[in-house]
């Protein structure tokens, strides 16, 4: 076999490949071999006539076609192998030349994965942040589970910072008037002192009595999450349906003991301190985690195949229409939200995605190079352990399909990979 490399761009390789008479040779006796086993010829069982006769009885377009489709999968998998390519599509493929069973020379253009220039990994530096809870952290909590657990009763005059109102409301754009979508609600219970609206949209509630009408106008943050709403002035029409005091109970021990298995306020305040810590630490390590790849990312150098930005592209937008559907939003419905067009929003997440798929490729080739790999064995009691948090035959029959599997198998690697990295990174403070 004689193989020819172009190299078109970056990330785009065009071979040339020659099959040699050895090649050419196995490959027809391979197919004579499986078409025997489909004819009927007079004195032989199936699969037992000499390949000659096969040959002569069998329908020449039919032999030459699973001739040529043998030989080119033969020829680019061997040519993928010998010049040690990391396909990430399928080849475009064609034929230049054929003489039956003779001379075959095809082309097979690929997308691939190019040479990854690692920095030094190992000496990577980055420190860890510490952790703590402080006694407000605590209070915080200690105050949000007296609010749940308050009664509320309805009062006959001006909400205050501490009440629960239940308003209708809605937005419309101040230079339109068209209303705005996402921007109104019915029948909403807001806690006034919360800060869950936007700037603004509280205060302006805090005085208003039961059936009072109040409209104002607020401008969106610049850094607000949707982004057809940054900035937009929107005018706010709202009515006061009900107003709640909230009578929170007293903060003692019976309280304790009442939201959990506590004996006294002091246990309680330890059991959230330790919830809190938990939390913080996997919040500042899953930061950390992230923050030593977009470290690893910048310093790495490989052009990017586009078709792995686009997969990563429709992985994302896959995961948001899923998040939608429970939701009960469509997706047109939530890119007019957003005023983008699917384009404009694809456009939107492709740097991010390209990032994703740089420092998965940088994860992957450390992964090599420190000759990381998941033994069967921990594979086999990872998925024991993740079986046995599910009850449901279904689910657990979920997790065996051979995608799931497989993502689950990247997944364990690449905590490993991340493991061995933070031990280089993190130093100790």
């Amino acid at each position: 076999m004689h193989i020819t490399r172009e190299q078109l761009n970056p990330t785009t390789i065009k071979l040339t490949i020659v099959a040699d008479q050895t090649l050419l040779a196995s490959v027809k006796q391979h197919v004579l071999k499986h078409l025997s086993q489909q004819m009927k010829l007079p004195g032989f069982r199936p699969g037992k006539a000499p390949l000659a006769i096969v040959e002569r009885n069998a329908d020449v377009s039919l032999l030459q076609t699973e001739f040529i489709d043998e030989a080119l999968n033969r020829l680019y998998s061997a040519a993928v192998e010998q010049e040690r390519l990391r396909p990430v599509a399928q080849p475009k493929v064609g034929l230049q030349k054929f003489v039956p069973f003779t001379t075959l020379e095809i082309t097979a253009e690929v997308e691939v994965i190019g040479d990854i220039q690692l920095p030094d990994y190992k000496k990577l530096r980055l420190s860890k942040k510490i952790i703590s809870v402080s006694e407000q952290d605590i209070d915080e909590v200690i105050e949000t589970l007296r609010t749940r657990a308050a009664e509320k009763k309805e009062v006959n005059r001006s909400a205050k910072v501490g009440d629960e109102v239940v308003i209708d409301f809605k937005g419309s754009d101040q230079r339109t008037k068209e209303p705005v979508k996402g921007a109104d609600g019915q029948s909403y219970p807001l806690l006034l002192g919360s800060d869950t609206f936007i700037p603004g949209f509280e205060a302006n509630i805090v005085g208003m009595k039961i059936g009072e009408t109040k409209s104002f106008t607020l401008t969106f943050p610049k850094d607000y999450g949707v982004k057809a709403l940054q900035n937009r002035k929107v005018i706010f029409e709202v009515t006061v349906s009900k107003v709640q005091e909230l009578d929170k109970p007293k903060l003692d021990n019976a309280f304790a003991a009442k939201v959990g298995p506590f004996k006294t306020v002091k246990d309680l305040r330890a059991d959230i301190t330790k919830q809190l810590q938990s939390e913080k630490q996997t919040e500042a390590d899953r930061d950390y985690d992230n923050a030593l790849l977009d470290m690893l990312a910048d310093k790495t150098t490989v052009a990017l195949p586009t078709s792995l930005v686009d997969d990563e592209i429709n992985r994302t937008i896959s995961q948001v229409r899923q998040n939608l559907a429970y939701r009960g939003q469509t997706w047109q419905e939530y890119l007019e939200e957003r005023g983008q067009t699917e384009d404009e929003y694809r456009d939107e997440t492709r740097v991010g995605a390209e990032r994703r798929v740089k420092a998965g490729l940088a994860l992957s080739e450390v992964a090599d190079q420190e000759g990381i790999t998941v033994t069967a064995e921990e594979f086999q009691l990872h998925m024991q352990l993740l079986k046995g948090q599910y009850n449901d035959r279904v689910m657990q029959e979920e997790l065996e399909k051979p995608e799931n599997a497989r993502s689950i198998l990247s997944s364990m690697l690449t905590e490993k990979t991340v493991a061995k990295l933070t031990g280089y990174a993190s130093t100790a403070k």
